[in-house]
């Protein structure tokens, strides 16, 4: 089997979850070179890296390079992806600097993978909602197609990052104990509460928030539906782990909830769990640290005409960025590892 010298540029939350599921995958790499802003030597997922500074030089003889930028941090990959695609990489790049660009395809694997075909360089993993939310939805789309959908997304503070994963846990131990509740990685305590503001406001869409925009126009890019009518709201939950997406669409012709089930439970990365009288549904606490979507409270939506619900649930951190990237450098090689 051909052996590949990934680089891993960012080492934060999803980045060490990039090094988790390229060993648990057996991805055929004989280097992960590790890049950051300041070189040392730093366990990551268990195992010791010496940790290079980001250089246009550490991308020499790299074939694969993973930038495992969250939600929000800008300068990474905008600093150094094409850089790294110059020096002869292909870049898969988890931050939203190069989502909308036309040069660049977005790609979930099971929904989109032949869109790989015409890249040209650089690849974006999309927004761990959108992933989430079009696993269960794409399915349908392909038999059957959307004429408009409204998500609610319930998002985990994990999100966000390693600090507001540290402030939630923080919270909930003030409360309980009586304590003083600190305010940092979000405008008002999520300990207890629900926050409907994920993002800064999107100039382009007024009252709506970035992260609504990105699950809007990526959904749209990555099912080739550029006019797809699209209403959501984001909203911040006090979870750690896995986002959850509750889903209204309407289909240009009606399903059945038996043709919902068989399509949906045949695609691949995606597990049905539905059963409402013996309260068996998807849940944040039984799909953080899977890499399963989770699909359940499958209905008809009587409210309009070929409507349909769905419940959608999903580990942001593995399928909605570390996992989707690893199988995206899958793909392109068409790599046989144990996933």
């Amino acid at each position: 089997m051909k052996q590949y010298k990934v680089g891993l540029v960012g080492i934060g939350a999803v980045g060490t979850e990039m090094v988790k599921v390229l060993r648990q995958r057996e991805f055929p790499a004989s280097e992960i070179r590790i890049l950051a802003t300041r070189a040392r030597d730093e366990e990551i997922a268990g195992e010791m890296f010496h940790v290079r500074e980001t250089t246009p030089e550490a991308f020499d003889g790299l074939d694969i390079v993973l930038f495992a930028g969250t939600e929000g941090s800008k300068g990474a990959s905008k600093m150094w992806g094409w850089e790294a695609v110059r020096r002869g990489a292909i870049v898969i790049d988890n931050g939203d600097d190069f989502r909308m660009d036309d040069r660049v395809p977005l790609v979930i694997p099971e929904i989109n993978a032949d869109a790989l075909d015409t890249h040209q360089g650089l690849i974006a993993n999309p927004n761990c909602s959108t992933i989430i939310t079009l696993m269960g939805i794409a399915p349908l789309h392909r038999v059957n197609p959307l004429k408009h959908l409204t998500a609610v997304t319930f998002q985990s503070v994990s999100g966000t990052g390693r600090a507001a994963i540290a402030e939630l846990d923080a919270q909930v131990r003030a409360y309980a104990s009586g304590g003083n509740v600190e305010v940092a990685a979000y405008p008002h305590p999520i300990a207890f509460n629900v926050l409907p503001h994920i993002g800064g406001e999107k100039k382009e869409m007024p009252g709506f928030t970035s992260e609504e925009a990105k699950l809007t126009f990526e959904s749209r890019k990555i099912l080739g539906a550029p006019d797809l009518q699209i209403g959501c709201t984001c909203v911040r939950v006090p979870v750690f782990y896995a986002h959850s997406v509750a889903v209204h669409a309407q289909f240009t012709n009606p399903f059945t909830v038996e043709a919902i089930r068989e399509i949906v439970g045949g695609a691949p990365g995606v597990r049905i769990i539905d059963d409402l009288s013996n309260a068996q549904y998807p849940m944040p606490i039984n799909f953080q640290q899977g890499d399963d979507i989770g699909v359940g409270r499958i209905r008809l939506d009587p409210s309009i005409p070929n409507g349909i619900a769905l419940w959608i649930c999903g580990d942001n951190i593995r399928k909605g960025a570390a996992l989707n990237a690893v199988q995206i450098a899958e793909a392109l090689g068409r790599v046989d590892t144990k996933g």
